[in-house]
């Protein structure tokens, strides 16, 4: 038998039990234990009543996980809704705005951010930016649209720096330079003469954009909001320093609140009982259940979105 074509075999059969344990049979495994490891949970409270109770109480041994859900999805949802735009608008600016000798530059610039550990922006976060955001922008905001109906509410209590404005803030910041580079990458395989095609039908810079380039990177687009997305939801270090770890839910952008990983990250230590321990557990699981149904429906919603710019 001819060796090359043994070695062919092998590396394909090698490289595809890979592909799959890596994308199917590990994520089943993780869920698979945590599934075992929050069963008496699960017994003790079923699953509508864990996810719907905002008790959170270990002296009773009562347990609910909405409180860490709903502040897990708002602050997610407020740093993507921060950090899209400005993403999209660093990776449009450095392929088709920015003079060359600046490209290079921007892009040391972005990579930096990424590298910078999680930790190292959870302390500038509490001792700076909490800070300014007690003293200035939250006063502020609250100055501006405390009167309006509705929306007011969303800016009532007393400033503290130490909430879900600022933790969204430093979560959009933390996840603009993953978002920024994937978008980027993908503006940059846009072919040229694509563009010039476009240009030479008398489009403007900005309707090559709009008309070209997005729609032909739809799916590089959407490849950096689901790694923004997972990014941002199972971030800790961070949102521990400046969330307040407070289980109850929010009413106003200026109150404190907690997540899914930072009560993990807090109480882990502290399960001091089985039932204590197996709700934690059960947490983890609704976490990792909750990421997969997001980038579920966001994969979904970018497919259509993109099937729509390219009809």
């Amino acid at each position: 038998m001819n060796f090359s074509y043994i070695i062919e075999k092998f590396t394909k059969y090698f490289l595809g039990f890979w592909a799959v344990f890596t994308g199917f049979l590990f994520p089943l495994v993780i869920f698979l234990i945590l599934l075992y490891e929050s069963k008496l949970a699960i017994q003790h409270f079923g699953v509508i009543k864990f996810l719907t109770s905002t008790t959170w109480d270990p002296v009773k041994q009562d347990f609910g996980a909405l409180p860490m859900i709903f502040g897990t999805l708002i602050s997610t949802f407020i740093a993507m809704l921060i950090a899209a735009p400005v993403s999209i608008g660093i990776a449009i600016f450095i392929t088709e705005l920015a003079p060359s000798w600046m490209k290079g530059l921007i892009v040391s610039a972005v990579e930096l951010l990424a590298a910078i550990p999680s930790i190292i922006y959870g302390m500038w976060g509490f001792l700076v930016l909490a800070e300014v955001m007690r003293n200035r922008v939250e006063p502020f905001l609250q100055k501006v649209f405390g009167g309006i109906p509705l929306i007011g509410q969303l800016f009532s209590g007393t400033p503290t720096g130490v909430d879900v404005l600022t933790t969204s803030l430093v979560l959009s910041i933390m996840i603009i330079p993953f978002m920024a580079s994937v978008v980027k990458d993908a503006f940059s395989l846009v072919p040229e003469v694509m563009k010039e095609s476009a240009y030479g039908l008398g489009a403007t810079k900005w309707e090559v954009i709009k008309d070209v380039v997005i729609p032909y990177t739809a799916s590089g687009i959407a490849g950096g909001l689901i790694l923004s997305t997972g990014r941002a939801l199972g971030e800790t270090m961070a949102v521990t320093f400046l969330a307040g770890n407070v289980a109850k839910i929010p009413t106003s952008l200026f109150q404190p609140f907690t997540t899914i990983t930072v009560a993990l990250a807090n109480q882990f230590t502290e399960a001091d009982t089985p039932l204590y321990l197996s709700s934690l557990f059960y947490l983890s699981l609704i976490l990792f259940v909750v990421s997969f149904i997001i980038l579920i429906i966001a994969k979904v919603m970018v497919l259509r979105l993109e099937k729509k710019w390219k009809s």
